[in-house]
């Protein structure tokens, strides 16, 4: 049963740590949101059609309109919001920093759950575990001396998104847990897509990006958001929330790596103090180190 998940593990984190290389490369000539809107609106068509594939019209269509508001709020607050934040941070830092900065979800999960889930406590190893990661993102913040204040607003942007990926996760868990994930996904890239698309048409670029820029929202929106759902929610239903959400601590290094070998972004103190205090804290809170979980729960991965 185990004899896929480390490929699967390996394919779904390096999928989602190139998603920040892929932002990078576009940037430069295509704006936050109108990149953002060609991602969902991509993701939207390769996921509906596999939908439409398994269910046909009739239940592809009854089965979304079940799903209601909720996921359109999803659509927002998972994928619009921050799509568009990390987007926008990576104008002002490298796709590495941009990693770090994201992957805090696990942390911000732990603190949401105290209001939001009563039997969830944050104490002991977990407490010190919260210190260290948001002392890895403020290391992050404040050891960008190039990049200036607009660095340090950039590594926050980020970490917003990490926010809204974690308001989600607990949102899904408690309001959208009898749904089919694909029926969610679907949906949620339908909605966000819907939300952008109107906001884009006052960032369209004065000239036709190149094919490098074009290509990379086009991976992102196929592989990095369709198919890197889909690999995710089958390693999830075949190996548990657990062992999916181990994705969430090789994502940043892989991401680092790419950033470094095919960007030539430099690998600073700032930022290798940065991971290791956020790995650290964020293996610490999320239960990985020390602390018994009593229950599973879905893991909110820092997909970009």
């Amino acid at each position: 049963m185990t004899r896929g998940y480390v490929p699967l593990l390996l394919v779904v984190a390096a999928i989602w740590g190139a998603s920040f290389m892929l932002i990078k490369v576009a940037v430069d000539e295509i704006e936050p949101i109108p990149m953002m809107a060609l991602r969902l609106a991509l993701a939207a068509i390769v996921l509906f059609a596999l939908l439409l594939a398994r269910r046909g019209w009739r239940t592809a269509r009854r089965d979304l309109r079940g799903a209601g508001l909720g996921v359109v709020l999803l659509g927002f607050a998972n994928a619009a919001l921050p799509f568009t934040l990390i987007a926008w941070g990576e104008q002002h830092i490298d796709s590495s920093i941009a990693a770090i900065a994201n992957s805090p979800v696990p942390l911000f999960v732990a603190l949401l759950a105290v209001k939001f889930s009563p039997s969830e406590r944050v104490r002991g190893l977990r407490l010190v575990g919260i210190g260290l990661g948001f002392a890895g993102v403020a290391v992050l913040a404040g050891f960008n001396p190039e990049g200036g204040w607009w660095a340090v607003v950039g590594t926050l942007a980020v970490a917003g998104a990490a926010l809204c990926y974690a308001s989600s996760n607990l949102y899904t868990q408690v309001r959208l847990g009898g749904i089919d994930p694909l029926v969610i996904a679907t949906g949620s890239s339908i909605a966000g897509a819907l939300v952008l698309l109107p906001l884009s048409l006052f960032q369209i670029p004065d000239e036709v990006p190149s094919a490098e820029a074009l290509g990379s929202v086009v991976v992102l929106g196929i592989v990095g958001t369709a198919i890197a759902y889909l690999f995710f929610y089958r390693m999830l239903a075949a190996y548990g929330a657990s062992r999916a959400a181990l994705v969430t601590y090789l994502i940043p290094p892989i991401a680092l790596v790419y950033g470094i070998v095919l960007l030539d972004e430099r690998l600073t103190a700032g930022a290798l103090a940065g991971l290791v205090l956020t790995l650290a804290g964020v293996a610490l809170a999320s239960g990985l180190v020390g602390v018994a979980r009593k229950r599973e729960v879905v893991p909110a991965a820092p997909h970009a």
